[in-house]
């Protein structure tokens, strides 16, 4: 009795109306008559979930860490990592955010239930969510039916070999080439093994894949080395199989694909240094700004690179001038940059507040997150042509940040590592890697992120901030991320020229 009060006690520290622990039924389509439900308790309108009960309910494996408020689940090939006082979850390494933080008993963590379910549905267990007219969670355990791919490079194109388990209508296949450089191929009524694909192979003009299961429709992203000159799709039968085949013009030779790979490699790296002249950015208790320490620490992390690496850095501000929001990423595609990372230091309302956090374009996606990106973004009130930004208000700026997503990936792994990083120098509060809407991160054609580096508003902070050997401990942290992010990606780029 005692471990089902322990979850309400800890909750009402935050201030918040909790309802008694109750249940949430499961359904069973493929088993109607089972009778299943998981522990469940509510916050507001939130319902948070016994991560064991689920555990259970889905008979799946589990590896507990009780004293490090763990748990790992293994379900389908699939693992799936959970900490309490968290909002992010690892899936197979890949790391997703719920609504809210997993809260933890002292045995059990609790899960909220929708957005962690809509994550496991939509990366994890197709056949697994939640019904919101039905009010139960559904679990409908789905067989494979595309179990892995191939890859053929030919003289004149590349072939693709989606192995599948039984054909499909033709209706139910759709192959189109986006102008971002992937080709997408959605087959409905298709449940993918997505653990078989991420092993494909890598041949021809195809560079990477991705998968997308949203219920019973996968969906596979190609990203290619250049252009297609078009496409055919068939199905053929013993074995079954759906072929993709991808013409390339007959003038994509291997010099063209060298050059075509050399675009890629990181030879040029924009480092921003955020506000300056008039937009002062932040100022702390002390009197520390904001453009300052930006500036400071570009530099600092500027010659870092240019000391230990053969990069060219090219500073959006060497000095204290203000420069347009519009204008930092603009010269950024000119110049050819290949990262574009921005600095900045960060302030909240409440003074207690304080550590570093790193940013990749994105809708806020918490209340936290959202807040920085409006202070942030306030310095286009500073600017003489604001009209460049109405048409990036509310839906308008979700779909220009979408024309990046060819770069989220990187993104997020650039945005990982400098992190990483940072924690391991920093004595102060690592906050993690978050998405917001930063104006000064839209129309980066590169893999960008923004840093906040620490909290002037934290008069702790602030007084760290204002030694030179600590920014340069952020400096070389920063410098570090960026390393190992470039060594990762020309490695690979090397296996594949090998290959």
């Amino acid at each position: 009795m005692m471990k089902r009060i322990i979850p309400i006690a800890l909750i009402l520290l935050f201030s918040q109306t909790v309802s008694a622990v109750t249940e949430v039924q499961v359904y069973f389509p493929n088993d109607p008559s089972k009778k299943e439900s998981v522990k469940s308790f509510e916050i507001g309108s939130s319902i948070y979930i016994s991560t064991k009960d689920f555990v259970r309910i889905l008979s799946a494996g589990i590896f507990e860490n009780i004293e490090r408020s763990k748990i790992v689940i293994y379900f389908g090939g699939r693992k799936v990592k959970i900490s309490a006082n968290c909002s992010f979850i690892l899936i197979d390494d890949k790391v997703y955010q719920m609504g809210t933080h997993a809260l933890f008993d002292g045995n059990d963590i609790y899960l909220p239930m929708r957005t962690f379910l809509s994550l496991f549905h939509r990366h994890a267990a197709p056949g697994v969510l939640y019904d919101n007219n039905k009010k139960m969670i559904v679990v409908e355990l789905l067989t494979y039916n595309i179990t892995g791919l191939t890859i053929e490079e030919k003289a004149n194109g590349t072939i693709i070999r989606v192995k599948t388990t039984r054909l499909f209508d033709r209706g139910s296949l759709t192959a189109w080439s986006a102008k971002n450089g992937w080709f997408y191929l959605t087959i409905a009524g298709g449940v993918a093994d997505s653990s078989a694909i991420r092993q494909t192979r890598l041949h021809g003009i195809v560079r990477a894949v991705q998968i997308d299961q949203v219920g019973k429709t996968t969906q596979l992203a190609f990203r290619l080395r250049g252009e297609v000159e078009n496409h055919e799709l068939y199905q053929n039968s013993a074995p079954n199989e759906i072929v993709l085949s991808l013409r390339t013009p007959l003038s994509f030779s291997a010099e063209k694909i060298k050059k075509i790979r050399d675009l890629w490699y990181i030879d040029t790296i924009i480092i921003d240094a955020g506000h300056g002249g008039k937009d002062s950015g932040t100022i702390g208790k002390y009197g520390l700004k904001e453009k300052f320490i930006a500036l400071d620490i570009s530099k600092r992390v500027g010659r870092l690179l240019e000391k230990y690496t053969n990069v060219k850095v090219i500073y959006t501000r060497d000095e204290d001038v203000f420069i347009p929001l519009w204008k930092r990423t603009k010269m950024a595609n000119e110049k050819m940059g290949k990262l574009f990372v921005s600095i900045h230091g960060n302030a909240n309302k409440n003074r207690r507040i304080r550590g570093f956090e790193t940013y990749i374009l994105s809708p806020g996606k918490t209340a936290d997150a959202a807040a920085v990106a409006e202070r942030e973004n306030a310095v286009i009130k500073l600017e003489e042509e604001t009209s460049r930004y109405e048409k990036l208000s509310e839906d308008n700026f979700i779909i220009a940040s979408l024309v990046q997503n060819s770069f989220m990936k990187e993104s997020e792994d650039l945005a990982a590592m400098i992190q990483h990083e940072l924690r391991k120098k920093i004595p102060s509060p690592d906050r993690g890697v978050k998405q917001a809407g930063f104006y000064v991160l839209i129309g980066a054609s590169m893999p960008n992120v923004l840093v906040e580096v620490g909290y002037l508003s934290n008069p702790q902070e602030e007084k760290q901030l204002r030694k030179p050997g600590y920014r340069q401990s952020i400096a070389q942290s920063i410098y570090q991320g960026i390393r190992k992010f470039k060594d990762k990606y020309e490695r690979v780029l090397d296996e594949e020229s090998k290959g």
